[in-house]
C-alpha cells in the first residue's frame, strides 16, 4: 500500500508557504525600489497642483521589465506590485495541480474556472 504524499495538511502548508513567500518577496522588492527612489529623488520638491499619473512605460508588464533592466526605481516598485498580484494567482494555479494529483477533478475544473476569471480580470478586460 503506497502512502499518498498529497494530504490536505501538506497542501495547506505548501499554500501557506507559497503565499507567505510571495508577500515577503513582493514587499522586499517594493522596499528596495522605494529606497532607490528616495535616494535618487528624495531631494526634489513636488508640485501638488498638477496630477501626473504613471508613465505609459510602467503600465505594461514588458515596460516594467524594461524599466527594471535599466534600473528605474519606479519600475522596481511596480515589479513588486506585480509580484504581489501574482501571488494569489500562483496559489490558485498550485491548487489546481494539487487537486489533479488528488484526482479530485471537480475541484480542478472549478479552480481552473477561478483562474480563468482572475486572468481575464487582469489581462482581458483592459481592452
Amino acid at each position: 500500500m503506497t502512502q499518498n504524499k498529497w494530504t490536505d495538511l501538506r497542501i495547506e502548508i505548501i499554500i501557506g508557504s507559497l503565499l507567505r513567500a510571495g508577500v515577503i518577496l513582493a514587499a522586499s522588492v517594493v522596499f528596495i525600489g522605494g529606497v532607490l527612489y528616495i535616494a535618487r529623488h528624495g531631494h526634489e520638491t513636488i508640485n501638488y497642483t498638477a496630477f501626473q499619473g504613471e508613465p505609459e512605460a510602467l503600465k505594461s508588464i514588458p515596460g516594467v521589465l524594461k524599466g527594471v533592466a535599466s534600473g528605474s526605481a519606479r519600475a522596481i516598485i511596480q515589479l513588486g506590485l506585480l509580484l504581489l498580484i501574482a501571488t494569489p494567482i500562483a496559489r490558485v494555479l498550485f491548487s489546481a495541480f494539487a487537486f489533479a494529483f488528488e484526482r479530485d477533478y471537480l475541484y480542478v475544473v472549478v479552480t481552473l474556472i477561478v483562474l480563468a476569471i482572475l486572468l481575464y480580470s487582469l489581462l482581458g478586460s483592459s481592452g
